[in-house]
């Protein structure tokens, strides 16, 4: 089925629709000419064949490509035709006489479809297209007699009622109306019939100037042929967006009620990218209903496909002729958006790959300039250059980088193989930029920070938890402190999850060691913390009484712990951006924020000091050792913690002390 026919199937009965189609179905009928006259070459070749048996076949190769026969299967089945006719009789047996039957009888309807459309059509035409597509499908067996022959290809002016002759007919009739529809070129688009008073115009050269502004992006690849033309209070405006048959955008734009309305119309084999367009006109105002789902004999194979329709309400002309242009300038992120989808997934998980799409196309990039120069090959490359010890067969991008790093480094990639194409720079350049870009991303960049921010994210909650529980009397709430217990033991489940998943990574890449001994450094932080929740439950359970002093002195434990755990959280975020060429005050921040993580520690031993001191006056006073014992575990576990951040906190001197000494990751 062809694009004229989505469109149809889209439109079927609204006005202006038939119209629309006029130009797209001249086209596909001038092609179906084509196909015909061969079809009728080649059943005369085979007739001949029949006649002379021991001479060789009439070669039809070149008529066979101009007639735009483009599948293999098929012009190799036409060209061996001829061969397989012998005479039966005063006959011809011919086994595909059948198949090329239904080719004739499928390409007679569609040269003769634009003109049986017209209402001044001749019913004498009318009958002489129905007759012979009445005996086209009535043969059904493989012989074929003398006359019926001649009836077929015939081209004699005395053989008026042949097929050949009805064909000739049919290609004088279609170039009178193509005169009859001689079309206006309204910048770039084939416009025909369009408002008398000039008011189409500015807005389709709107529509056409936003098409235009990111046209270049696709390349060399084929569509964005635009036709547009006007059916009473409507001007209607047709984008062919590719080449595929279920891939068709219709824009309405009724300027007879007392606001003008815009009504888009956009079918797509692919949810997910019907999807991806509305993100992209949402930003220029398109309100979409719901998308349905269809099935059409003959269009898609007959597999479902996506329809959905946008209104846009724009305020005034200008504002209309700004959404025209914001639908067109978008068109172009359509083509081929499935293709590199799927090409991006060897690197990163589906959500991410549309999000990369997403991105580029919100930065007017595109993703056509990156299939075209090598796609997957282009990262692939990139990623070996980088050795066995970054990355290893089969390994991910988003693996070894992280999700949000993979994702970032793939847009530039994309924007790179963008600016390539539009200055010709050679593709051995582009690969060196793609391997360069990968290394800088590489450097002081892994996956491995991102794990350490999040497992002291986890750490930092539960710090905070105590801290709040302590200040609101929950060592006296069994609930809230058990509440609290439950929530603790999650989130330091999560921090083991880090954990184990970056062991799994230093098994495979040396460079996460040292990355990995952090890690397992701030486990050490995790634990204490969760250990302490825990004790302050059983205290809320076993002594809900309790003393101000020793609740003071808790407190300013949990709030020292706190505060060197954003300190720490402090120093790493300053710490994944330093290296040999980073300013004195980014190096000065991170080790005032780590040198506050190692008074802390010191502080913390007088705070459990002064804790402990608490706790036994208060045991002497109600002779309760259960309570002196729970309070005595819980600041030991808050102490605990203090120690694991100031061994962390080493750690993460010595990785950026290395790392300011050799500038690398």
């Amino acid at each position: 089925m062809n694009k004229d026919d989505a469109v149809s199937s889209l439109g079927a009965s609204a006005p202006g629709w038939s119209s629309l189609l006029q130009p797209a179905r001249l086209r596909a009928a001038l092609s179906a000419n084509d196909r015909l006259k061969l079809f009728l070459s080649v059943l005369q070749a085979a007739a001949a064949h029949a006649q002379a048996p021991h001479q060789a076949p009439l070669d039809l190769a070149r008529e066979i490509a101009a007639a735009g026969i483009g599948v293999r299967e098929e012009a190799d089945w036409l060209h061996d035709l001829p061969a397989t006719a012998a005479l039966e009789g005063d006959a011809i047996r011919l086994p595909e006489l059948p198949r090329l039957a239904g080719h004739l009888l499928e390409d007679l309807g569609v040269m003769a479809r634009p003109l049986l459309a017209l209402p001044d059509t001749d019913p004498a035409f009318v009958e002489r297209v129905t007759g012979w597509q009445g005996r086209l499908r009535g043969m059904d067996g493989s012989r074929l007699d003398a006359q019926t022959l001649r009836d077929l290809t015939s081209g004699q002016p005395e053989a008026g009622g042949s097929l050949h002759r009805l064909v000739m007919d049919l290609h004088k009739a279609l170039n009178h109306l193509a005169a009859r529809l001689a079309s206006d070129n309204v910048a770039g688009a084939h416009a025909w019939d369009l408002a008398a008073d000039g008011s189409d115009r500015p807005r389709v050269e709107a529509f056409m100037r936003g098409l235009e502004r990111t046209r270049a992006l696709k390349g060399e690849h084929p569509g964005l042929d635009t036709a547009a033309t006007r059916e009473g209070p409507r001007l209607m405006i047709q984008n062919d967006i590719g080449t595929n048959d279920a891939h068709v955008l219709v824009l309405q734009v009724d300027t007879g009620a007392s606001a003008p309305t815009i009504t888009l119309t956009y079918s797509d084999l692919h949810r997910q990218r019907c999807a991806f367009f509305q993100r992209l006109l949402a930003e220029v105002g398109a309100q979409w209903g719901p998308t349905q789902s269809r099935q059409t004999a003959g269009l898609n194979a007959g597999e479902a496909y996506h329809v959905a329709t946008a209104r846009f309400s724009p305020a005034d002309e200008a504002a209309l002729q700004q959404q025209l242009e914001g639908i067109g300038e978008r068109i172009v992120f359509l083509i081929d958006w499935n293709r590199a989808r799927k090409r991006l997934l060897p690197f990163v998980d589906k959500a991410a790959a549309v999000a990369v799409l997403d991105a580029t196309a919100r930065q007017r990039v595109g993703h056509l300039a990156w299939l075209s120069l090598g796609g997957e090959r282009l990262v692939w490359n990139a990623m070996a250059a980088q050795g066995p010890s970054a990355f290893r067969l089969g390994d991910r991008l988003d693996e070894v980088m992280g999700e949000d790093a993979a994702a970032a480094f793939l847009v530039e990639t994309l924007a790179l193989a963008d600016r390539a194409r539009r200055e010709a720079e050679p593709p051995a350049l582009l690969a060196d930029q793609v391997r360069a870009l990968l290394t800088q991303r590489l450097q002081g960049r892994h996956g491995g920070f991102d794990a350490l921010q999040e497992h002291a994210g986890l750490c930092h909650a539960m710090a905070q938890g105590l801290r709040d529980a302590l200040a609101h009397g929950h060592d006296r709430d069994p609930e809230a402190a058990a509440h609290l217990a439950a929530r603790a033991k999650t989130w330091e489940r999560q921090a083991d999850h880090l954990v184990m998943r970056a062991r799994g990574q230093a098994e495979r890449y040396p460079q996460w060691q040292p990355l990995l001994r952090l890690l397992e450094r701030s486990d050490d932080v995790a634990d204490a913390l969760e250990e302490a929740c825990f004790v302050l439950s059983l205290r809320a359970d076993q002594a809900p009484g309790g003393h101000a002093p020793v609740r003071e002195a808790l407190l300013a434990l949990a709030e020292c712990v706190l505060g060197a755990v954003q300190d720490h959280i402090k120093a790493l975020a300053v710490a994944r951006t330093l290296g040999e060429r980073s300013e004195a005050a980014d190096r000065d921040e991170f080790l005032a924020a780590s040198w506050r993580v190692l008074q802390a520690e010191r502080h913390a031993d007088e705070l459990l000091r002064s804790a402990r001191r608490a706790l036994a006056q208060a045991a002497r006073a109600d002779h309760d050792p259960v309570a002196m014992t729970l309070g005595n575990e819980l600041a030991a576990a808050l102490e605990l913690a203090s120690d694991a951040l100031l061994s962390l906190g080493y750690g993460l001197r010595e990785r950026v002390f290395l790392r300011l000494d050799a500038g690398t990751a």
